[in-house]
């Protein structure tokens, strides 16, 4: 493939990933002010944008076997919590900006236990195989912990009761 044609699957992947979860956010806001039917309306589009990234990202040949994956993913984390959330805490200090130090400071701490989750997937991926499990995420600070929540978020203290099971997006 072309470097040219590469670098147009990269940025669509982007583009889309980033409208997914944008509509999405619309799509709460337009919720909370009472719009159901704008709601649904931002919630469809995302979802299209969804289907248009896993395309892009097929395209480029960005999914592998499960092994790979993990791998990537735990690529992809490990930059996060060691070089890009570092950097943007120091930033966010440096300019006093609470909110997007607290934003960051969080998802770091979070990116972290990823990370740990990937590389024992990895290192026991022979096991797994067949196996299911459920998963509990933190919504306030995207804390991840497999079989139950616990009482309170490690990272951000949130209590059990806020915890979504195996979440959708």
């Amino acid at each position: 493939m072309s470097e040219k044609t590469m670098k147009n699957l990269a940025e669509g992947f982007s583009g889309e990933s980033q409208a997914n979860r944008k509509y999405l956010a619309y799509a709460a806001q337009a919720e909370k002010e009472g719009y159901p039917g704008v709601a649904k309306m931002f919630r469809t589009i995302a979802a299209a944008e969804t289907y248009h990234a896993h395309a892009h990202f097929q395209a480029m040949g960005g999914v592998k076997d499960t092994r790979a994956n993990l791998k990537s993913a735990l690529e992809g984390e490990t930059y996060e919590f060691t070089v890009m959330y570092p950097g943007f805490i120091k930033d966010a200090e440096a300019e006093g900006q609470e909110t997007a130090r607290r934003s960051f400071h969080l998802a770091n701490e979070a990116e972290k236990v990823h990370g740990a989750l990937y590389q024992q997937a990895i290192d026991k991926l022979d096991s797994l195989k067949g196996k299911d499990a459920d998963w509990y995420l933190c919504p306030i600070c995207g804390f991840v912990q497999e079989g139950s929540a616990p009482d309170a978020c490690p990272i951000c203290k949130a209590k059990a009761s806020v915890f979504l099971k195996n979440p959708q997006c």
